[in-house]
């Protein structure tokens, strides 16, 4: 849509606030609202925020960034009141002159999905996020008391969040985005809610949709919706499974078992040390690692849901590999475009993966490891001169610090599970 067309919605709609949304370093969602009869004067002129005030952005000295709204992002949020409703855009971020600012997950992705263009490939990418839903004590605030104690595809009445999970998926639905499937997941109260694949920036904005909308339409029925790694210690973690189907010339090479598809998953698998700071930020992200089907080592299969990548069985359009080890604490943007530049590098240089594994990765004994804690996976990126050549230095630098903080803060609290789990709840 052009500017035209989403001015006559806005109309037609009576929206009278829009949401301008854009993520920190962290992936976190940041936004501010604007009047809609402003929204002609952002996407001439940009929004301008105290980008000192976001963490690893810039400093006091050089405070100022301008927000532009991507109209292609366009949506009225379903959870908010219809009458004088509340629109979203996603934005680009740029300096005052218009460059582009490197801390822009969103403009990174953009440009590498345009390189892989050019270049003949085009890909498609499905996150699968898990989420917990919990109760909330007398005030509203959260607590570590399960929605239910439902188990793995469970049904009413065991399954207490059908009826969340349905107007979720209403939701995402009335967003563009299409759901394909919801069920309960194995851990009490643990769901998961999967919809269509898209092109690369697509998916990440509608993952942050999605646990935008998780979260909203969960505190509308007195729920807590968390994405934590591993909010409960000794039940399932939640995982962030990204499915990558490569194309060339609207080929699938997944589905010919093409040897550049292979090279593609041998890359990402090369790589997968340096993007774990990424793709597991938190201390959280490594009690999950190892247990309930989530990968510790470094390999690929078939079927075995234990190893790192996997290649499922499908048909046409849908084959693909599934990588399982991040979680739903990544940044989608930075992590998509280092799992696309990672495969990338496979393909240019021919690499081969090693031979599908066998038997119970998870306790396999094998050479290649996920590391086993964040202070390890910040020092295998920090050395990585793959991860400086994908994401700008200044963006590099400040979120590598930032989780190296937060490890030696663990690590100064003696690495106790209940102050890390307090120490993120209410917030992912």
């Amino acid at each position: 849509m052009d500017l035209q067309d989403i001015k006559e919605l806005l109309s037609e709609y009576e929206i009278k606030f829009i949401r301008l949304a854009f993520c920190d370093i962290s992936g976190r969602q940041k936004n501010i609202a604007i009047m809609a009869d402003e929204l002609e004067h952002a996407v001439k002129h940009g929004v301008s925020f105290d980008a000192s005030a976001i963490k690893g952005f810039l400093n006091i000295n050089e405070s100022d960034l301008l927000l532009f709204p991507d109209l292609n992002t366009f949506s009225i949020l379903p959870w908010r009141p219809s009458e004088r409703a509340v629109a979203r855009f996603y934005c680009f971020i740029t300096y005052p002159d218009r460059r582009p600012f490197e801390g822009d997950g969103r403009y990174l992705l953009s440009r590498i999905e345009k390189e892989s263009g050019k270049n003949g490939y085009s890909f498609l990418v499905g996150p699968e996020c898990e989420f917990y839903l919990f109760e909330t004590d007398e005030k509203g605030f959260p607590t570590l008391a399960p929605f239910d104690n439902a188990g793995y595809f469970d049904m009413a009445p065991l399954d207490k969040g059908e009826n969340v999970r349905r107007e979720i998926c209403f939701a995402l639905e009335n967003m563009g985005i299409k759901p394909e499937r919801s069920h309960h997941e194995h851990g009490p109260g643990q769901n998961e809610i999967d919809f269509r694949c898209s092109s690369p920036l697509k998916a990440a904005d509608d993952l942050m949709t999605f646990k935008t909308a998780v979260k909203a339409i969960a505190q509308l029925h007195g729920l807590y919706a968390s994405f934590l790694p591993k909010p409960l210690e000794n039940e399932s973690g939640n995982g962030l499974h990204i499915n990558l189907s490569l194309y060339e010339k609207d080929r699938n090479l997944f589905s010919t078992e093409d040897a550049k598809a292979y090279s593609f998953m041998a890359g990402i698998l090369r790589r997968m040390n340096e993007i774990t700071a990424f793709s597991n930020p938190l201390v959280s992200s490594y009690e999950r690692f190892g247990r309930f089907e989530a990968p510790s080592n470094i390999s690929w299969s078939h079927q075995n849901r234990s190893t790192l990548v996997r290649i499922p069985y499908a048909e046409g359009h849908d084959c693909r590999m599934e990588v399982r080890s991040p979680d739903p604490a990544a940044n989608p943007y930075l992590l998509i475009s280092l799992l696309l530049s990672a495969g990338f590098e496979g393909i240019a240089d021919e690499l081969e993966p090693e031979p599908e594994a066998a038997g119970d990765m998870l306790s396999s004994p094998l050479p290649g490891r996920l590391p086993s804690s964040l202070s390890e996976a910040v020092m295998e990126a920090e050395k990585s001169d793959f991860i400086h050549s994908v994401i700008p230095q200044r963006i590099a630098k400040a979120f590598l610090e930032d989780r190296k903080a937060e490890a030696e803060e663990f690590e100064r609290n003696g690495n106790d599970y209940e102050y890390m789990i307090r120490r993120y709840f209410p917030f992912i």
